[in-house]
């Protein structure tokens, strides 16, 4: 059993020692991967999005500047994923238990003397909980906070643009270049909820006006994409960028921590 490739930043590998004589706790921010516990269709496993912020972070840290500082949190697994119920394989938390869980690790980083926390999301439906909570983090406790991006995945079809919001092309693109071992694409099928020049002002995603959906009024198979256009040269060079504004993020955020004062 090891810890992360990013050992010497991660907070849960350090000594209390250690963690009280880090010098950059005023402005090195905290990143915690906060992801999900989902089915993601008969292809892939129900980890996806918590592998996804382990990946994230392993390959952001590598590409950190010089001079660029940060530490890791342990992750938050499972997420707000009740639109997934349904289908076997999903766990998930109430909005209540995910808000306590990261108002916990803010509060407790920030009594070790961290002024800074930055969270990678790897699921959607955490986000509506996460913001609001990022805000009372600011509020509660004089902490800089915020939710870091890997930015807009480019080079997809309308159709994947719109609606592949789940297990499609581009999350089973970043597996099959990360794990490509738990990816089985004998059972990748293509299946959207809905089409870009359908008519209508109401629709599940990207609309004037939106409706409130489970996974199963949108999809028999769990998947909400193009999962059969997935590769893994896709997946690698998505996965190359995204880790570059990541990078960038946490190294813009640690400059902007220097000059900080709460």
């Amino acid at each position: 059993m090891t810890f992360p490739s990013y050992r010497d930043r991660y907070l849960p590998a350090l000594t209390r020692r250690q963690i009280e004589a880090l010098p950059d706790k005023a402005w090195a921010p905290v990143i915690l991967a906060v992801g999900a516990i989902e089915q993601h269709g008969p292809h892939l496993p129900v980890a996806v999005d918590s592998l996804m912020g382990q990946a994230w972070l392993s390959l952001a840290l590598a590409r950190l500047p010089a001079g660029a500082s940060c530490y890791v949190a342990p992750p938050i697994t499972i997420g707000k994923s009740n639109e997934h119920t349904g289908f076997p394989g999903t766990l998930f938390i109430s909005r209540d238990t995910l808000r306590s869980q990261v108002l916990a690790i803010a509060r407790q980083v920030h009594a070790w003397g961290f002024r800074s926390l930055l969270v990678i999301n790897t699921h959607g439906g955490n986000v509506p909980v996460v913001v609001p909570t990022l805000r009372e983090i600011r509020s509660l406790y004089g902490m800089r906070a915020g939710i870091l991006s890997s930015g807009a995945v480019p080079e997809l079809s309308p159709e994947e643009a719109t609606f592949g919001i789940h297990a499609g092309e581009v999350e089973t693109s970043w597996l099959l270049a990360a794990a490509p071992q738990h990816v089985e694409m004998a059972k990748a099928v293509c299946e959207y909820p809905a089409r870009p020049d359908d008519p209508g002002e109401v629709r599940p995603v990207m609309a004037p006006a939106l409706v409130a959906w489970v996974a199963k009024d949108l999809s028999t198979s769990g998947i909400m994409g193009d999962a059969p256009a997935a590769t893994a040269e896709k997946g690698e060079r998505w996965l190359e960028r995204g880790a570059a504004v990541y990078a960038a993020g946490i190294a813009e955020v640690a400059r902007l921590g220097r000059g900080y004062t709460p």
